[in-house]
């Protein structure tokens, strides 16, 4: 008979019974069930919060906080010349045909880079171009159009 639903089992030693405390001298585990005498951590509910270091100022607090973002951060889609190639030739590219197309996401203002080459004369819109980017754009014959 090979291994059924109805006969498996856990490997040996994989489950332990769980340790029962405060049963008497006998089960090695009474009196004081293993949390010592006296204390905080020997009575119900004792112990201390997760990070508390008894007093010394907690490592969290030590750690030098990093970083600051302005309210009025902007955010931007980005795009590179090359994903610019899977349009047709002399066609103008809109913010709304870049959603459309799925090249971005969501209502972010764009931004064009200018990683990787472009073989197309385009018109492309968008709210900010990266010097490069601009340079590839006319140079492959295309415009640019900036929408502040």
């Amino acid at each position: 008979m090979g291994i059924e639903l109805f006969n498996l089992k856990p490997p040996k030693g994989s489950r332990k019974n769980r340790k029962r405390v405060g049963r008497g001298p006998g089960s090695r585990r009474g009196t004081y069930s293993g949390r010592g005498i006296k204390g905080q951590n020997s009575r119900s509910g004792g112990g201390v919060r997760l990070g508390f270091e008894g007093g010394q100022t907690p490592l969290i607090k030590r750690i030098p906080k990093k970083g600051f973002r302005r309210k009025s951060h902007i955010v931007y889609s980005i795009i590179n010349v090359r994903e610019l190639n899977r349009f047709k030739d002399k066609e103008e590219i809109t913010i709304e045909k870049l959603i459309e197309e799925s090249v971005i996401k969501g209502n972010n203002p764009v931004k064009i880079l200018g990683d990787g080459e472009l073989g197309k004369k385009l018109v492309v819109h968008a709210n900010k171009f990266s010097k490069i980017a601009k340079e590839k754009i006319e140079k492959a014959g295309g415009e640019v159009i900036e929408h502040v």
